[in-house]
């Protein structure tokens, strides 16, 4: 996201012009598309255009591209590690660990939503169809630290250290699993 771009409206596409609907409940519905274990891949990628396009039809030959297209200029957002170096200031090595999913858009939508309410009085049922999924991207990035949703974060990537007590260990594990996103060591708070 650069601040002196305009938000993507529209594109060009081998020669055609498309107007395009990232409204972020309409990108929300486009993962909900992706995740349909019963759609074959073709379908998945038809659905998608349609719910960013609207209905129109779309030429067979390039659908499967121009959806890859779209996801990877637009919908996907890499979470780019910031560089860094040493004190000759060449940069250091990348270290490509697997990072650890801490927010699921789905399972921690209320959170998300109390979230935003909280740090920025927006109500995200009245944005729906308005608010950007870049502007969506950004403000859920920058939440504020006291927020329930940058706590869930902070619980759920929390590793014990040195100096911890017993009692906050122990409180800190039974929260990751309050709070975990894997079903099978969530449990259910009651």
């Amino acid at each position: 996201m650069r601040l002196n771009d305009p938000l993507v409206t529209s594109f060009e596409y081998d020669g055609k012009e498309y107007a395009i609907d990232l409204a972020f409940d309409n990108v929300l519905d486009v993962f909900d598309v992706l995740n349909d274990e019963l759609l074959r891949d073709y379908e998945k990628a038809e659905i998608c255009l349609i719910l960013l396009f609207g209905e129109q039809p779309f030429d067979e030959a390039i659908t499967i591209d121009l959806w890859n297209h779209v996801y990877e200029s637009f919908i996907y957002i890499e979470n780019e590690q910031p560089i860094e170096y040493d004190l000759k200031g060449n940069p250091l090595p990348v270290q490509h660990e697997e990072q650890k999913q801490l927010i699921d858009l789905d399972k921690d939508a209320e959170y998300i939503f109390a979230s935003f309410q909280q740090a920025y009085g927006m109500n995200l049922y009245q944005e729906q169809g308005s608010l950007h999924w870049h502007e969506f991207q950004s403000l859920l990035q920058g939440l504020p630290d006291d927020t329930i949703m940058k706590r869930i974060i902070q619980i759920r990537q929390w590793e014990p250290s040195k100096g911890e007590s017993t009692e906050y260990k122990q409180s800190m594990r039974k929260l990751q699993k309050i709070y975990a996103l894997d079903d099978d060591d969530q449990e259910e708070v009651e």
